[in-house]
């Protein structure tokens, strides 16, 4: 089988990584890729949002299954497109991809069907923002309702903080149309953990929990970012957890999509915030959480590909997860001055190096190809992801492979996996 994966990032290094183990494949594309996935698969100078090109190539190719990687595709409806096109392809139409690409279309729905979150307000006019924001009392959320590629939240500590951040997006439109509507949410405490789970719109078929760092610097400080790592399991999320989960909010949400005529199809990702035994959403994804889906797929042990075809064949059901039970980590690696200003095309070196080592993965973000140079071309540049007996194996392998590798103004967090060890 010939499969094309849409997208650039580390999360489609990832896939295209785990679907290559299914003997079922025998050719990958990915449009437009990296310099990583370039000597696994054939990258093709396809842009993810050119989804009419994507759907030509499938075509003309043969290719039997699309996996698409981020949000935008998504959103933009090229799954719809492939399906009426007679392409058979993996993720949400665009209807369900709603519920990540308007944060007020998730509330709401969350609102309806009773699905733990925090209590919001939705603004399309800045002053009204602005004399809401002024009554409540910090700290507050204050988010885009479109997609903003991870950076459309500020934690407002101050209601200063948080009137600046409805200027940021309603008025300098700094995230462009996903700032003309804001939400504007109650300040959830605890502690975050990713839960992602495979849907054919009825089955819900649970990965380990994980869990992701947002924030740039040590300690979960300084503006969110993408994510700057991730590990799994996520020890905060205990069976009893795990259970309140799928009962509250995951299997809610799926049944509560079909009733709106928007049955979803793909993983489906919720932020959680857990405080004492409680949990709240945060958000929904449509997608593979990257760095998310760095750590998890290491775990998959069952074929990729059987699990997707399931999933578009409505038969979910039949599948059951083999997960390897060592813990694994992701520590991203990022350009410096990143999510702010940063410059592309810096030479990096040991990557073979660090490819040498055991139980690790470099998984390539924003990486190109520069003659034989590979060069940082984006924001998180590399995913070096680990295996390990332990949590604590597994980071102190993720920071010795990462500790090979250099370019001008590299930096990374030197703290991904802390959490889990204070729980250990």
């Amino acid at each position: 089988m010939k499969i094309l994966v849409v997208g650039s990032g580390g999360r489609e290094h990832a896939l295209v990584w785990k679907l290559l183990q299914s003997p079922r494949v025998t050719k990958i594309f990915c449009a437009p890729g990296n310099a990583g996935i370039s000597g696994l698969a054939t990258c093709l100078k396809i842009s993810a949002t050119d989804i009419e090109a994507l759907a030509d190539f499938a075509q003309t190719e043969g290719v039997g299954l699309t996996v698409v990687g981020p949000e935008v595709p998504l959103s933009l409806g090229i799954v719809d497109y492939f399906e009426e096109k007679g392409l058979r392809v993996f993720g949400p139409r665009r209807n369900a991809a709603t519920l990540e690409g308007s944060k007020v279309f998730m509330k709401d729905l969350l609102e309806k069907y009773h699905i733990p979150s925090a209590f919001y307000a939705t603004f399309t006019d800045r002053e009204e923002a602005l004399c809401y924001v002024e009554k409540q009392a910090a700290p507050m959320v204050v988010k885009t309702d479109g997609l903003a590629a991870g950076k459309g939240v500020v934690v407002a500590q101050t209601i200063a903080e948080a009137k600046a951040a409805v200027d940021l997006f309603m008025k300098e439109k700094a995230f462009g149309e996903a700032g003309n509507r804001v939400v504007v949410e109650e300040f959830l405490r605890g502690e975050e953990a990713s839960f992602l789970a495979f849907t054919d719109g009825e089955t819900v078929l649970p990965l380990p929990s994980s869990q992701d760092h947002k924030a740039i610097f040590d300690g979960d400080k300084g503006p969110n970012t993408g994510g700057m790592g991730a590990y799994s399991p996520a020890p905060v999320v205990t069976e009893a957890l795990h259970r309140q989960v799928m009962e509250t909010v995951m299997l809610p949400t799926v049944k509560g999509l079909a009733a709106e005529g928007c049955p979803y199809k793909g993983v489906l990702y919720a932020g959680l915030m857990i405080d004492e035994g409680v949990v709240k959403v945060l958000e929904f994804n449509c997608r593979f959480g990257d760095p998310e889906a760095q750590p998890l797929l290491m775990r998959l042990k069952t074929d990729l590909v059987e699990i997707m075809e399931a999933v578009i064949d409505d038969r979910l059901a039949e599948i059951s997860l083999e997960i390897d039970p060592r813990p694994t980590v992701c520590v991203v690696m990022a350009a410096g001055g990143y999510p702010g200003k940063y410059e592309n095309g810096k030479v990096i070196q040991g990557l073979a190096k660090a490819g040498e080592h055991k139980d690790v993965v470099v998984f390539h973000a924003g990486t190109a190809l520069q003659g034989d140079a590979v060069v940082t071309n984006g924001g998180r540049v590399l995913g070096v992801t680990a295996i390990g007996e332990t949590v604590q194996e597994a980071i102190a392998k993720a920071y010795k492979a990462a500790a090979e590798i250099s370019w001008d103004g590299c930096y990374y967090r030197k703290d991904i996996g802390r959490k889990a060890l204070d729980r250990v």
